[in-house]
């Protein structure tokens, strides 16, 4: 399998107007966020992994020189970071991991498992989830028939009063079958509110399309925090330095 991290965010409400330090390189106990990804993903070979640059990308480059990247020039949303990455998966047949480069809580048995369950259920997408404990915050509801398999993720905005107390929640992490996610990924549309386009675009379409897409609960949901204000990194250093 392979991996590609999305390191491109500039994490303005981390003051990188004024730093001009990208989120990723924001450090947590002394270490980069991303480094904190690339070493929960040490399964996966460097060489068979990509990082997504974006905002201030020298920086992130300089620092982890041994990696491959891509760059979003522009920032138009998930589904263009991955777009962007795509030349670097031409003609690979397999598994791609994909997850954000700012979430450093994550641990290695969970992606592991994550993997395990993409593979055990012969799965062409599967999300990896979460139930929300207490308020449900403003995330992608995921629908799911009567069976449990999903039929759907409905964004907050979009959402019907009954759906937006739905608690389970898009973690915004991904395993995809590569030639699947290409083929479905070509054919997203720009937002018409913001113009991004929008990785959580992509199972809906292979729903539509007839293909598998599953969803893993994560059981502990503070693995998925990112760091979107130092109020997040301190919270992160303060689990990071009790484990």
């Amino acid at each position: 399998m392979k991996a590609l991290i999305l390191a491109g965010g500039k994490g303005k409400r981390l003051g990188s107007d004024i730093t001009h330090i990208p989120k990723v390189m924001r450090k947590a106990l002394g270490k980069p966020l991303l480094g904190y990804v690339l070493e929960y993903t040490d399964f996966i070979p460097e060489k068979d992994k990509v990082i997504l640059v974006g905002y201030e990308k020298q920086a992130v480059m300089d620092a982890f020189p041994s990696y491959s990247f891509a760059v979003q020039e522009e920032q138009k949303g998930t589904g263009h970071a991955v777009m962007c990455a795509a030349p670097h998966f031409e003609g690979y047949d397999g598994d791609i991991l994909v997850i954000n480069g700012d979430m450093p809580l994550l641990k290695r048995e969970s992606v592991l498992a994550l993997l395990d369950h993409h593979k055990e259920t012969g799965a062409d997408c599967t999300i990896l989830t979460f139930v929300a404990k207490g308020n449900i915050p403003p995330f992608g509801h995921i629908i799911r028939t009567v069976s449990g398999s999903v039929a759907g993720i409905v964004e907050h905005k979009d959402a019907s009063d009954t759906q937006k107390l739905i608690p389970e929640l898009n973690g915004g992490i991904y395993m995809f079958d590569s030639k699947k996610l290409f083929s479905v990924l070509s054919r997203i549309t720009p937002s018409p509110v913001t113009g991004e386009y929008y990785l959580t675009d992509v199972p809906k379409l292979m729903l539509a399309e007839g293909y598998k897409v599953e969803g893993f609960i994560l059981p502990d949901e503070t693995e998925l925090a990112g760091v979107n204000t130092e109020e997040d990194l301190r919270e992160v250093e303060r689990i990071l330095g009790a484990r």
